[in-house]
């Protein structure tokens, strides 16, 4: 595939989320799928320990998600450490190999290893050629089929065509029960070719944690609240998480009169996440002598830090 710098390859990206979960900010189709164009580009080399590979950087709607630095040769192309979305680099025990020369029927290869403090599991093998068409045109391609079984459940469907490189790519992600998290369709839009870098805006970063107050489990959010409400609903959608962290939400009551102190904790609950986009709701049911009337806040923490904060106010 082309490693010149600046070498980009621009996909038509297909979100789909699963029921129940959204990403902020983002605007679905009436189908409820989010579509963008993404670019795949090199920008320059960066030395991981003692070796100089290549960044390929993903930026989507002016961030960059994610940064793998790669080495392409006979062997393959093999993934020796990642960049996450907070600019934290990711080594890896052993090296990742995505794509294994030479390329045929029926090889395999595992990636038994740790990325960071996670251990991943995953297995590919390729299961054939094929003509396949995309936005770009028509290529001759190896599909590779991928499984991942840790730290979270994932497939992978790829179809690579050389000397071009990926032109299509299917990844799906599952909770512990089966249930679709999210899916993630790449078609290649155009042929490689050099392009100047995108800019990159600094304030685009999603929050780690979104969250949101209602009446009902998947009603619109609200901040103000009748004392007779039977339950109160505290929602959360992460983004980035590391699978088992505990997600903390803590109700404070900031004033509610005379008998309580200001800032008292009234209830705290906690919930582990399984996956980096993990989500869930946290219930909160109506006192037998109704909610006391004041001003309230929820404090959300992952792993222990507080990141984000919802005022409501409880009204007669």
């Amino acid at each position: 595939m082309p490693t010149a710098d600046g070498t980009s390859w621009r996909y038509n990206m297909t979100e789909e989320i699963g029921k129940g979960l959204k990403i902020p900010d983002a605007k679905p189709d009436a189908d409820g799928k989010i579509r963008l164009r993404v670019l795949y580009r090199i920008n320059g080399t960066e030395n991981v320990d003692g070796k100089d590979v290549l960044k390929f950087e993903m930026h989507r709607a002016g961030v960059i998600t994610n940064t793998d630095l790669l080495t392409v040769d006979d062997h393959g192309i093999v993934c020796r450490a990642r960049i996450n979305l907070d600019g934290e680099l990711v080594k890896f025990d052993s090296p990742q190999t995505m794509i294994a020369a030479p390329l045929k029927k029926g090889a395999s290869w595992d990636f038994n290893g740790k990325a960071g403090e996670a251990s991943v599991r995953q297995h590919y093998e390729v299961v054939g050629e094929e003509d396949i068409r995309v936005p770009a045109g028509n290529f001759h391609a190896f599909r590779i089929y991928g499984e991942q079984t840790s730290p979270s459940r994932m497939t992978i469907d790829r179809w690579f065509a050389i000397g071009v490189g990926i032109v299509k790519d299917v990844t799906a992600m599952r909770a512990a029960n089966g249930d679709l998290l999210q899916r993630i369709l790449l078609e290649l839009a155009e042929t490689p070719k050099i392009i100047a870098r995108p800019e990159v805006k600094s304030d685009a970063l999603p929050k780690q944690l979104s969250v949101s107050i209602a009446k009902e489990q998947f009603g619109n959010p609200i901040t103000t609240f009748s004392s007779s409400t039977s339950q109160i609903y505290v929602r959360w959608q992460g983004q980035r998480l590391r699978k088992g962290a505990k997600i903390k939400a803590v109700w404070i009551a900031e004033n509610i009169g005379e008998d309580f102190p200001q800032d008292y904790k009234v209830d705290e609950v906690s919930a582990v996440a399984e996956s980096p986009i993990a989500h869930g709701v946290f219930t909160l049911t109506r006192p037998e002598d109704g909610w006391a009337p004041g001003d309230y806040r929820v404090e959300f923490y992952v792993d222990d830090v507080l990141v984000d904060a919802v005022k409501l106010k409880i009204v007669k």
